[in-house]
């Protein structure tokens, strides 16, 4: 424990084996703070789109609905209205055409 403390473990005739493992040791240091921050990252995004993803589909619900007003008969008739067209006072009906053939 002294010699760590004291660093000769560093210096010594064999210190070669121990900067080998200390280099690894902060290669996988470097490996998993990289990947923690990749990971960060992705997390966030995945939020971002998320959060995206709602307000659109807030959109799309809000402009469904508005469409369905838009299409109500009621509503088609006073917007039709201000331009002068009325609804028809007699009902449609069918014209039947029968072709004669030989």
């Amino acid at each position: 424990m002294y010699n760590i403390l004291k660093g000769t473990f560093l210096v010594s005739d064999g210190a070669f084996k121990n900067w080998r493992l200390i280099f690894f040791f902060l290669a996988l240091a470097i490996l998993m703070i990289a990947s923690s921050h990749t990971t960060d990252r992705k997390v966030h995004k995945i939020a971002q789109l998320s959060e995206q993803v709602k307000a659109l589909r807030s959109s799309y619900v809000e402009t469904r609905a508005l469409l369905m007003d838009f299409k109500m008969e009621s509503v088609v008739k006073k917007r039709l209205a201000a331009k002068g067209i009325k609804s028809s006072v007699n009902p449609p009906f069918k014209i039947i055409v029968n072709s004669k053939s030989n």
